[in-house]
């Protein structure tokens, strides 16, 4: 084994969400997230080291139309769709791959269509709420070029996943919330026609994940309220794809909100310890991701009309 310096860049995601109270039964959402990204290098040499050149890149967008129905005072449910757009690019390169060293495949920009649907109880004298959100997966077929000189068609699917959302009142002006979120990473693999008939399996191997977090909100007055919260998602097998090296990790976030007549500012910072990891092509342990966290910052900027 032996240890690589930074293989993951800065990243920012924008998200953005306009909502409309139809009546005192229904409402009505949009949104637009960035649900998936990455950006990975490996540095040095593919002729010289084991990863060198080993990178992905990876951008998408999703708009979601979202309708809330109340079926009474403590009962609703939800649903949409959801139209998510992805590209990406993928390079193998280091001595650890062998015949597939400076391999690459760009999957073109793909859009398809998804659903969200779920319900929820609440009790507004005690501030609480409990939320269940599903997520389908999505398959999308990508036009992917390999190595500059194939085309062909890349079928990935995107994972379901499960939100469980929920808070409380504990005291006056105190909120206890947190989640609870399963996504089926596992199912998601990257098999492009060329790469298959060469050989190959999967340019990625991931597994099912599951996060947990929870945390205190506080109104300190009916301008500002402040937050804490401790995230953890479970650790897997430590053997990693080289695409995703780390295994599960643990997170502390601090917020504040500050409302100002229909203006709401809101941001956060939140700091996560990433679980030690080995990069391991082919199952086949070559570098060793420990000690590692990262740092993130949050804006939010809201209107009321």
């Amino acid at each position: 084994q032996s240890a690589y310096g930074d293989v993951a860049a800065d990243y920012s995601q924008l998200a953005g969400t306009l909502t409309y109270q139809v009546n005192d039964l229904l409402s009505v959402a949009l949104i637009f997230d960035q649900p998936y990204g990455a950006d990975v290098t490996y540095p040095g040499s593919g002729a010289a080291t084991l990863l060198g050149g080993t990178s992905a890149q990876l951008d998408s967008s999703a708009i979601t139309a979202l309708a809330r129905y109340r079926l009474d005072d403590n009962f609703s449910v939800h649903g949409g769709v959801r139209y998510e757009t992805i590209d990406a690019s993928i390079t193998l390169s280091g001595l650890a791959f062998g015949t597939s060293n400076g391999y690459n495949v760009v999957l073109q920009e793909s859009s398809e269509l998804g659903f969200v649907v779920g319900t929820a109880y609440e009790r507004e004298e005690i501030a609480l709420r409990v939320a269940l959100t599903y997520f389908n997966s999505i398959q999308h077929d990508f036009d992917s070029v390999e190595n500059g000189v194939f085309p062909g068609t890349t079928s990935v699917e995107t994972p379901e996943a499960w939100n469980l959302d929920f808070q409380t009142g504990v005291a006056e002006n105190t909120l206890l919330f947190g989640q609870i979120r399963h996504a089926k990473y596992g199912q998601t693999t990257v098999s492009p026609p060329a790469f298959v008939a060469g050989g190959g399996d999967s340019l990625t191997d991931f597994d099912n994940n599951t996060s947990y977090s929870i945390g205190v909100a506080r109104r300190f007055s009916d301008a500002f309220a402040a937050s804490v919260s401790v995230g953890y998602e479970n650790t897997r097998n430590p053997l990693v794809s080289p695409l995703a090296p780390t295994n599960g990790n643990r997170s502390l976030s601090v917020g504040g909100q500050y409302t100002v007549g229909d203006v709401v500012i809101a941001g956060g910072v939140r700091y996560v310890d990433l679980g030690d990891a080995i990069s391991a092509p082919g199952g086949n342990g070559i570098a060793a991701f420990t000690e590692n966290d990262a740092v993130g910052v949050g804006l939010s900027v809201g209107y009321r009309f």
